[in-house]
């Protein structure tokens, strides 16, 4: 049997794409699933539908760029269903562009969202998983943690980061499991706050063959249920007709 059952799993960037699809799926499989994003019309539609097939599912605005707030979203986890099994720390955004555009309110963005957002996730989880002796991260990285493109340095920068970061975790951790999702492309709302052109064009180009969020969530889905001995350090989810 999968070992996910009635686990809490707290999910950010969950009001569409991987977060989403990651959120029915997991509680299809019986977790209770608590839902994170800015987006909460969104989140509320989701949750119900979770509901409406037999799941257990609840929702919470919450900005992962803010610490207070999402430690916020992990209290309310905890306190709906008294422990924190699972953060997927999910948000995330890839507004990408050349750097000579110098887009430089871009980059910081990206570096809130991407790297602090996973960093806050930590700080607000990782106190309540030590106390319970057990629990497990799973940060969304990236193929471009793995390789670099040109629009994408700021971007792969981030994700390298949240590699490393999780990596750190999982050596400074005895009882609590880390995993790193690193997505190829996917079809997802990810790259839908480009403002430079060429790289818009290129996405386009690049999503002609993508996956889909579904082929994330069984990923996620995999490392979540193993048994509690197990630890799935990374998983790195590719197209198989694409190079990239």
């Amino acid at each position: 049997m999968l070992n996910v059952e009635n686990k809490v799993i707290a999910i950010t960037g969950a009001s569409s794409g991987i977060g989403e699809a990651t959120a029915k799926l997991l509680a299809e499989n019986g977790a209770k699933v608590v839902l994170g994003a800015r987006r909460t019309e969104k989140l509320a539609k989701i949750v119900e539908a979770i509901c409406s097939q037999g799941g257990t599912a609840e929702f919470k605005a919450v900005d992962v760029t803010n610490r207070e707030d999402v430690k916020a979203f992990i209290h309310f986890a905890k306190e709906k269903f008294g422990h924190v099994d699972v953060i997927f720390n999910n948000a995330g955004v890839m507004p990408l562009s050349p750097l000579n555009a110098l887009k430089v309110e871009e980059w910081d963005n990206t570096i809130n969202v991407n790297i602090h957002g996973v960093l806050n996730g930590i700080a607000a989880g990782l106190p309540i998983m030590e106390a319970q002796g057990s629990g497990q991260f799973i940060n969304t990285a990236s193929i471009g943690a793995h390789v670099v493109v040109p629009t994408g340095a700021v971007y792969c920068a981030t994700k390298y980061a949240v590699w490393a970061i999780s990596e750190g975790l999982r050596q400074e951790s005895k009882n609590i499991r880390v995993t790193i999702i690193s997505p190829g492309v996917v079809e997802t709302e990810l790259g839908s706050d480009i403002t430079d052109n060429s790289a818009e064009e290129a996405l386009k180009e690049l999503r002609k063959t993508a996956l889909t969020s579904d082929a994330i969530a069984r990923a996620v889905l995999y490392a979540v249920s193993q048994p509690d001995d197990v630890d799935v350090n990374e998983v790195i989810v590719r197209l198989t007709a694409s190079a990239f």
